[in-house]
Protein backbone atom coordinates (compact mmCIF):
# COMPACT_ATOMS: atom_id res chain seq x y z
CA UNK A 1 0.00 0.00 0.00
CA UNK A 2 1.02 3.40 -0.78
CA UNK A 3 1.86 5.65 1.52
CA UNK A 4 -0.02 8.80 0.28
CA UNK A 5 -2.67 6.93 -0.39
CA UNK A 6 -3.39 5.86 3.53
CA UNK A 7 -2.87 9.41 3.80
CA UNK A 8 -5.89 10.55 1.61
CA UNK A 9 -7.88 7.68 2.82
CA UNK A 10 -7.63 9.21 6.53
CA UNK A 11 -8.03 12.43 5.39
CA UNK A 12 -11.52 11.73 4.05
CA UNK A 13 -12.47 10.02 7.22
CA UNK A 14 -11.51 12.82 9.04
CA UNK A 15 -13.07 15.33 6.83
CA UNK A 16 -16.12 13.58 5.06
CA UNK A 17 -15.88 14.52 1.49
CA UNK A 18 -13.36 14.29 -1.44
CA UNK A 19 -13.80 18.18 -1.51
CA UNK A 20 -12.47 18.87 1.70
CA UNK A 21 -9.83 16.50 1.39
CA UNK A 22 -8.80 18.28 -1.92
CA UNK A 23 -8.68 21.90 -0.61
CA UNK A 24 -7.04 20.61 2.65
CA UNK A 25 -3.61 18.64 0.84
CA UNK A 26 -3.80 21.34 -2.41
CA UNK A 27 -4.94 18.92 -4.72
CA UNK A 28 -7.39 18.37 -7.15
CA UNK A 29 -10.50 16.20 -6.38
CA UNK A 30 -10.06 14.55 -9.74
CA UNK A 31 -6.65 14.08 -8.30
CA UNK A 32 -7.45 12.73 -4.73
CA UNK A 33 -10.77 10.57 -6.82
CA UNK A 34 -7.54 8.71 -8.41
CA UNK A 35 -5.69 8.30 -5.43
CA UNK A 36 -8.29 6.64 -3.95
CA UNK A 37 -9.64 4.27 -6.54
CA UNK A 38 -5.84 3.29 -7.01
CA UNK A 39 -5.74 2.32 -3.48
CA UNK A 40 -9.14 0.30 -3.99
CA UNK A 41 -7.61 -1.35 -6.70
CA UNK A 42 -4.52 -2.92 -4.96
CA UNK A 43 -6.74 -3.56 -1.58
CA UNK A 44 -9.36 -5.51 -3.91
CA UNK A 45 -12.31 -4.66 -1.77
CA UNK A 46 -14.52 -1.34 -2.40
CA UNK A 47 -13.51 1.32 0.14
CA UNK A 48 -15.92 4.17 -1.02
CA UNK A 49 -19.46 3.87 -2.19
CA UNK A 50 -21.12 6.89 -3.79
CA UNK A 51 -23.96 8.43 -2.16
CA UNK A 52 -25.81 11.45 -3.99
CA UNK A 53 -22.89 13.71 -5.60
CA UNK A 54 -20.71 12.62 -2.14
CA UNK A 55 -19.03 9.68 -1.36
CA UNK A 56 -18.45 7.80 1.82
CA UNK A 57 -16.43 4.68 3.61
CA UNK A 58 -17.10 1.40 3.33
CA UNK A 59 -17.08 -0.93 6.55
CA UNK A 60 -13.50 -1.26 4.85
CA UNK A 61 -12.84 1.98 4.06
CA UNK A 62 -13.27 2.53 7.72
CA UNK A 63 -11.37 -0.29 8.98
CA UNK A 64 -8.75 0.61 6.68
CA UNK A 65 -8.54 4.38 7.27
CA UNK A 66 -8.37 3.74 11.31
CA UNK A 67 -5.02 1.63 10.41
CA UNK A 68 -4.03 4.40 8.32
CA UNK A 69 -4.13 6.74 11.38
CA UNK A 70 -2.21 4.52 13.19
CA UNK A 71 0.22 3.90 10.25
CA UNK A 72 0.48 7.71 10.17
CA UNK A 73 1.63 8.08 13.47
CA UNK A 74 4.09 5.85 13.21
CA UNK A 75 5.75 7.62 10.46
CA UNK A 76 5.20 10.67 12.73
CA UNK A 77 6.84 8.88 15.33
CA UNK A 78 9.81 7.79 13.13
CA UNK A 79 10.36 10.82 12.13
CA UNK A 80 10.65 12.57 15.39
CA UNK A 81 12.94 9.70 16.77
CA UNK A 82 15.14 10.92 13.69
CA UNK A 83 14.97 15.02 14.54
CA UNK A 84 16.14 13.15 18.12
CA UNK A 85 19.06 11.78 16.39
CA UNK A 86 20.45 14.90 14.98
CA UNK A 87 19.86 16.30 18.25
CA UNK A 88 17.53 19.72 17.13
CA UNK A 89 13.72 19.79 16.31
CA UNK A 90 13.31 21.57 12.75
CA UNK A 91 10.07 22.89 11.03
CA UNK A 92 7.15 24.44 10.76
CA UNK A 93 4.12 24.06 13.01
CA UNK A 94 0.75 25.09 12.65
CA UNK A 95 -1.27 26.90 16.00
CA UNK A 96 -4.79 27.53 15.96
CA UNK A 97 -5.83 29.80 18.42
CA UNK A 98 -9.04 32.08 19.84
CA UNK A 99 -8.23 35.28 20.50
CA UNK A 100 -8.06 36.25 23.98
CA UNK A 101 -6.33 33.17 24.29
CA UNK A 102 -3.97 34.45 21.96
CA UNK A 103 -3.87 37.63 23.87
CA UNK A 104 -2.58 35.66 26.98
CA UNK A 105 -0.67 33.16 25.64
CA UNK A 106 1.81 33.45 22.14
CA UNK A 107 3.71 36.46 23.15
CA UNK A 108 5.12 34.34 25.92
CA UNK A 109 5.56 31.65 23.84
CA UNK A 110 6.97 32.91 20.99
CA UNK A 111 9.62 34.67 23.56
CA UNK A 112 10.32 30.72 24.92
CA UNK A 113 10.79 29.68 21.26
CA UNK A 114 13.51 32.06 20.40
CA UNK A 115 15.53 29.12 21.91
CA UNK A 116 14.64 26.56 19.14
CA UNK A 117 15.77 28.67 15.95
CA UNK A 118 14.84 25.39 13.75
CA UNK A 119 11.32 25.67 14.85
CA UNK A 120 9.27 28.16 12.78
CA UNK A 121 5.62 29.21 14.30
CA UNK A 122 2.44 29.60 11.81
CA UNK A 123 -0.26 31.49 13.79
CA UNK A 124 -4.22 31.46 12.73
CA UNK A 125 -6.58 33.72 14.93
CA UNK A 126 -9.89 31.06 14.91
CA UNK A 127 -13.08 30.98 17.33
CA UNK A 128 -15.35 28.20 16.72
CA UNK A 129 -18.79 26.38 18.72
CA UNK A 130 -16.59 24.59 20.78
CA UNK A 131 -17.84 21.12 19.90
CA UNK A 132 -15.55 22.06 16.36
CA UNK A 133 -12.35 22.72 17.39
CA UNK A 134 -11.33 18.96 17.27
CA UNK A 135 -11.96 19.89 13.85
CA UNK A 136 -9.56 21.65 12.99
CA UNK A 137 -6.39 19.75 14.25
CA UNK A 138 -6.39 18.51 10.31
CA UNK A 139 -5.10 21.78 9.15
CA UNK A 140 -3.44 22.63 12.47
CA UNK A 141 -0.59 20.72 14.44
CA UNK A 142 -1.94 22.37 17.33
CA UNK A 143 -5.55 23.91 18.29
CA UNK A 144 -5.91 25.95 21.52
CA UNK A 145 -9.63 25.81 22.20
CA UNK A 146 -12.32 26.59 25.22
CA UNK A 147 -15.36 24.95 26.43
CA UNK A 148 -17.87 25.82 29.22
CA UNK A 149 -17.13 23.82 32.41
CA UNK A 150 -18.35 20.94 33.19
CA UNK A 151 -19.19 19.81 29.57
CA UNK A 152 -17.26 17.71 27.32
CA UNK A 153 -17.62 18.58 23.80
CA UNK A 154 -18.07 15.32 21.60
CA UNK A 155 -16.04 13.59 18.99
CA UNK A 156 -12.65 13.95 21.18
CA UNK A 157 -11.68 10.41 21.12
CA UNK A 158 -9.55 11.09 18.38
CA UNK A 159 -7.42 13.61 19.54
CA UNK A 160 -5.06 14.45 22.35
CA UNK A 161 -6.04 17.27 24.92
CA UNK A 162 -3.60 18.97 27.02
CA UNK A 163 -5.21 21.08 29.93
CA UNK A 164 -4.44 24.76 30.00
CA UNK A 165 -5.82 26.62 32.56
CA UNK A 166 -9.29 27.65 33.84
CA UNK A 167 -10.33 31.28 33.27
CA UNK A 168 -13.70 32.36 35.65
CA UNK A 169 -16.44 34.65 33.88
CA UNK A 170 -17.88 37.32 36.06
CA UNK A 171 -20.55 39.65 34.89
CA UNK A 172 -19.59 42.97 32.81
CA UNK A 173 -21.67 45.44 34.41
CA UNK A 174 -21.44 49.66 33.35
CA UNK A 175 -19.94 52.05 35.80
CA UNK A 176 -23.29 53.36 36.81
CA UNK A 177 -25.51 49.88 37.11
CA UNK A 178 -27.21 50.14 40.31
CA UNK A 179 -25.43 46.52 40.73
CA UNK A 180 -21.95 47.61 40.15
CA UNK A 181 -20.79 48.32 43.41
CA UNK A 182 -21.71 44.73 44.93
CA UNK A 183 -18.88 42.03 45.49
CA UNK A 184 -21.03 39.66 43.97
CA UNK A 185 -24.27 38.68 41.83
CA UNK A 186 -26.57 36.06 41.92
CA UNK A 187 -28.27 34.61 38.57
CA UNK A 188 -31.46 35.77 39.42
CA UNK A 189 -30.44 39.39 39.69
CA UNK A 190 -28.86 39.89 36.53
CA UNK A 191 -31.03 37.21 34.30
CA UNK A 192 -33.54 40.04 33.35
CA UNK A 193 -30.79 42.33 31.85
CA UNK A 194 -30.47 42.83 28.48
CA UNK A 195 -27.59 40.79 27.69
CA UNK A 196 -24.62 40.40 25.20
CA UNK A 197 -23.43 36.92 24.02
CA UNK A 198 -21.25 35.10 21.91
CA UNK A 199 -23.03 33.02 19.26
CA UNK A 200 -24.94 29.95 19.56
CA UNK A 201 -23.08 27.09 20.82
CA UNK A 202 -19.82 28.88 21.89
CA UNK A 203 -18.95 28.66 25.57
CA UNK A 204 -19.61 31.76 27.13
CA UNK A 205 -23.06 31.35 25.38
CA UNK A 206 -23.49 27.89 27.00
CA UNK A 207 -22.80 29.53 30.52
CA UNK A 208 -24.83 32.15 30.07
CA UNK A 209 -27.69 28.80 29.19
CA UNK A 210 -26.44 27.60 32.83
CA UNK A 211 -26.86 30.86 34.14
CA UNK A 212 -30.78 31.05 32.74
CA UNK A 213 -31.68 28.05 33.79
CA UNK A 214 -30.51 28.45 37.51
CA UNK A 215 -32.55 31.89 37.11
CA UNK A 216 -35.45 29.88 35.83
CA UNK A 217 -36.12 32.10 33.21
CA UNK A 218 -34.47 33.07 29.44
CA UNK A 219 -31.91 35.46 29.17
CA UNK A 220 -32.86 38.83 26.87
CA UNK A 221 -30.00 38.85 24.50
CA UNK A 222 -29.75 41.54 22.44
CA UNK A 223 -26.61 41.38 20.72
CA UNK A 224 -24.32 38.73 20.26
CA UNK A 225 -20.58 38.94 18.62
CA UNK A 226 -17.54 36.61 19.03
CA UNK A 227 -15.07 39.64 19.10
CA UNK A 228 -14.62 40.82 23.29
CA UNK A 229 -13.35 44.19 22.84
CA UNK A 230 -16.55 44.97 21.11
CA UNK A 231 -18.69 43.30 23.85
CA UNK A 232 -16.61 45.80 26.82
CA UNK A 233 -17.07 48.83 24.50
CA UNK A 234 -21.03 47.71 24.54
CA UNK A 235 -21.26 47.50 28.28
CA UNK A 236 -19.05 50.55 28.74
CA UNK A 237 -21.82 52.24 26.78
CA UNK A 238 -24.88 51.28 29.07
CA UNK A 239 -26.15 48.88 26.22
CA UNK A 240 -25.97 45.24 28.39
CA UNK A 241 -24.19 43.59 30.64
CA UNK A 242 -22.38 40.52 29.58
CA UNK A 243 -20.32 37.55 30.87
CA UNK A 244 -16.49 37.92 30.24
CA UNK A 245 -13.22 36.27 30.91
CA UNK A 246 -11.69 37.70 34.35
CA UNK A 247 -7.76 37.50 33.39
CA UNK A 248 -8.32 39.01 29.90
CA UNK A 249 -10.86 41.47 30.78
CA UNK A 250 -9.72 43.06 34.18
CA UNK A 251 -6.57 44.35 32.66
CA UNK A 252 -9.22 46.59 30.20
CA UNK A 253 -11.79 47.33 32.38
CA UNK A 254 -10.63 49.99 34.98
CA UNK A 255 -12.39 53.03 34.53
CA UNK A 256 -14.71 51.17 32.10
CA UNK A 257 -16.92 48.86 33.50
CA UNK A 258 -17.18 46.80 36.53
CA UNK A 259 -16.44 42.66 36.46
CA UNK A 260 -18.54 41.40 39.44
CA UNK A 261 -18.13 37.65 40.28
CA UNK A 262 -21.09 35.04 40.57
CA UNK A 263 -22.36 33.78 43.06
CA UNK A 264 -24.01 30.08 43.50
CA UNK A 265 -22.80 28.63 40.17
CA UNK A 266 -19.42 28.01 38.51
CA UNK A 267 -18.94 29.68 36.00
CA UNK A 268 -15.78 29.91 33.86
CA UNK A 269 -13.45 28.15 30.63
CA UNK A 270 -11.64 25.37 30.19
CA UNK A 271 -8.72 26.43 27.92
CA UNK A 272 -7.06 23.27 26.39
CA UNK A 273 -4.43 22.23 23.68
CA UNK A 274 -5.97 19.59 20.88
CA UNK A 275 -3.33 17.65 18.85
CA UNK A 276 -4.00 14.52 16.22
CA UNK A 277 -2.08 12.02 17.42
CA UNK A 278 0.08 11.64 13.95
CA UNK A 279 0.85 15.60 14.14
CA UNK A 280 1.38 14.91 17.96
CA UNK A 281 4.37 12.66 17.52
CA UNK A 282 6.63 14.86 15.82
CA UNK A 283 8.89 16.46 18.29
CA UNK A 284 8.59 19.96 17.06
CA UNK A 285 5.10 19.85 17.85
CA UNK A 286 5.57 17.97 20.90
CA UNK A 287 8.34 21.08 22.00
CA UNK A 288 6.05 23.92 21.34
CA UNK A 289 2.99 22.05 23.04
CA UNK A 290 5.29 21.50 26.02
CA UNK A 291 6.33 25.04 26.02
CA UNK A 292 2.71 25.98 25.65
CA UNK A 293 1.64 24.59 29.01
CA UNK A 294 5.20 25.93 30.56
CA UNK A 295 3.55 29.43 29.71
CA UNK A 296 0.34 28.56 30.59
CA UNK A 297 1.63 27.29 33.98
CA UNK A 298 3.79 30.12 34.49
CA UNK A 299 1.11 32.52 34.36
CA UNK A 300 -0.94 30.18 36.57
CA UNK A 301 1.47 30.79 38.91
CA UNK A 302 2.16 34.61 38.68
CA UNK A 303 -1.36 35.03 39.46
CA UNK A 304 -2.16 36.05 35.91
CA UNK A 305 -5.46 33.81 35.84
CA UNK A 306 -7.90 32.67 38.22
Amino acid sequence: MDLSQLSVLHELAERGSVTAVAAASGRTPSAVSQQLRTLQRSVGVPLVERIGRGVRLTDAGLALARSAADIAAAVATAEAMWDAYRGEPVGSVRLSFFESAGEWLIAGLLTRLRAFPGIKLELTDLDVAQDRFASLTGDHDIVIAHRSDDILPPDRSSVTVIALAREALDVALPLDHSMATRPEVRPTDVIDEPWISAPEGFPIDRVLNALAAQAGRPANIVHRTTYLPLTEKLVAAGHGIALLPRHTTSQRAAGRFRLVPLATMRAGRQIEALLRPDKAARLAVQLVARELQAEAEALVERGETP
